[in-house]
């Protein structure tokens, strides 16, 4: 695998602009501690209380950016990652081969020492361009895009992912410090509809995270949604292709000087053509070690 060179220029798309008016899907101001199922709740419980603070915003295509971005400052980077798989629909596949170039990946972006991959998501945009909505349900046995605006680790439950992939004390006494990543993948040819839009990390400030449950049937989930600000910069790659990775932090152990926390979240493109095919992608998550 190999890094985009110089300033992204190697992956402009002629024609495309420098970037798009969207709508997002933010947390509004709410006194309620925000929940979410990813399962049918049970009767009469909304399948999440916290409602949407739809805004548009300028969302700047990362390929025109003059200085590339960087993973432990912006929170991302895109990276040329051609991968051997050729159905990431195989989950026996996806674990047998991708496990393993994503650690690749994630060791080489990072410069961390060890690399642990614990889960993947494949995603597909449901037919008719259903709503964006936080990824519940399913499409076809895809999970949907997640229009939600989130970060998916919070403080806390960033430092509990250490003890899962340690589980062994002594192996956690070695780890100086370690960081939770997101590689994200297109899996059907170039991302025209509901691209992935990421807030860049040095923008997001504490108060514009506010911890939110998942709850799964067999345990409960912690994740950060975003609420809006003024001050929040943007950013997507447009037409992004399999043979393209994009790699965003989700969570960092070391306090400061490095980017922690990247909120995320699918948009409907405004320039999408109408007959452009749903997005469909791949997601794994890593935790890196130093």
């Amino acid at each position: 695998m190999r890094s985009l060179a110089g300033p992204l220029s190697n992956g402009l798309i002629p024609g495309r602009r420098d970037s798009t008016s969207a709508v997002l899907g933010f947390l509004p101001e709410t006194d309620e501690s925000p929940v979410q199922y990813a399962y049918p709740p049970p009767p009469g419980v909304p399948w999440e209380n916290a409602g949407y603070d739809h805004r548009s915003v300028e969302i700047v295509d990362a390929r025109r950016l003059r200085v590339r971005p960087w993973v432990d400052s912006m929170g991302f980077d895109l990276w040329d990652a051609p991968s051997a798989v050729r159905d990431f629909r195989d989950h026996k596949v996806v674990r047998e081969i991708y496990y393993a170039e994503a650690r690749e990946l994630a060791l080489m972006v990072t410069g961390g020492r060890e690399a642990y991959v614990f889960d993947h998501l494949v995603r597909r945009r449901g037919p008719g361009r259903t709503p964006l909505n936080f990824g519940r349900g399913s499409a076809d046995g895809f999970a949907p895009a997640n229009g939600r605006l989130h970060n998916d680790f919070t403080e806390a439950s960033g430092r509990q992912r250490l003890a899962l992939d340690l589980p062994d004390p002594d192996a956690r006494r070695n780890v100086q410090s370690f960081c939770i990543i997101n590689i994200w993948r297109p899996i059907n040819g170039p991302v025209l509809d509901a691209p992935l839009a990421l807030c860049d990390a040095r923008t997001v400030s504490t108060g514009d995270l506010v911890e939110g449950e998942v709850r799964y049937p067999n345990r409960t989930g912690w994740i950060y949604l975003c609420r809006h600000s003024p001050w929040q910069r943007w950013y997507y790659y447009s037409a992004m292709d399999r043979n393209e990775a994009l790699v965003f932090k989700q969570y960092d152990s070391v306090l400061s000087g490095v980017s922690r926390f990247t909120p995320h979240g699918a948009f409907d493109h405004p320039q999408a053509p109408p007959d452009a095919p749903p997005r469909e992608s791949i997601e794994v998550r890593c935790l890196v070690t130093f």
